[in-house]
C-alpha cells in the first residue's frame, strides 16, 4: 500500500494513477538519467558493429520517439493532478483567510477576458494605493 493510501485510506488511485505516479517519481531520479545515458552510450558504441546502418539509427530514433510520446501524456497527467491539488490548497487558504477576496477561489476556471478584468481590478487597487503592479514586481525582485 502506498504511503498516501496509508495516510488517506479512503483515497484509492486508479491503476493508471498509481502507474503514472510511480513513473513520475522514478523518472525524476538520477538513476533514471543514468540508465538513459547508458542506453545512448551503448547504442553509440554499437554503431561500428552494425556498420552505422540506417536500421541502427532507426532503433534509437524510434525508441526515443515512442518514449517521448508516452512521457508527454504521463507528465501532463501528473502536472494536471499536481496543479489541481495546489489550486485546492490555495482555495482553502483563501476561504479561511478573513480578509481574503473569495472571488479568487477557482480563479483558474475564469475565461481569458475575465482574468484580464480581474488583473485590471487589482492594478486599479494598486494604483489607488499609489503603487503600480510593475513597482510591486520590481520591489519583490529587489528583495530576492
Amino acid at each position: 500500500m502506498a504511503k498516501n493510501e496509508k495516510e488517506h485510506p479512503n483515497h484509492r488511485r486508479s491503476v493508471f494513477g498509481r502507474f503514472a505516479r510511480t513513473v513520475e517519481i522514478q523518472v525524476g531520479k538520477p538513476h533514471s538519467f543514468a540508465v538513459a545515458l547508458a542506453v545512448v552510450v551503448a547504442w553509440s558504441f554499437s554503431g561500428p558493429l552494425f556498420g552505422w546502418s540506417d536500421t541502427w539509427q532507426l532503433v534509437i530514433n524510434t525508441g526515443t520517439t515512442i518514449i517521448t510520446f508516452l512521457m508527454v501524456f504521463l507528465i501532463q497527467y501528473a502536472q494536471n493532478r499536481d496543479t489541481q491539488a495546489l489550486q485546492l490548497k490555495l482555495d482553502e487558504l483563501i476561504r479561511v483567510t478573513k480578509d481574503a477576496d473569495n472571488r479568487l477561489i477557482d480563479l483558474e476556471d475564469l475565461s481569458e477576458d475575465d482574468l484580464e478584468e480581474m488583473k485590471e481590478a487589482f492594478e486599479r487597487v494598486a494604483r489607488s494605493r499609489g503603487v503600480s503592479i510593475d513597482e510591486l514586481i520590481s520591489q519583490k525582485d529587489d528583495e530576492t
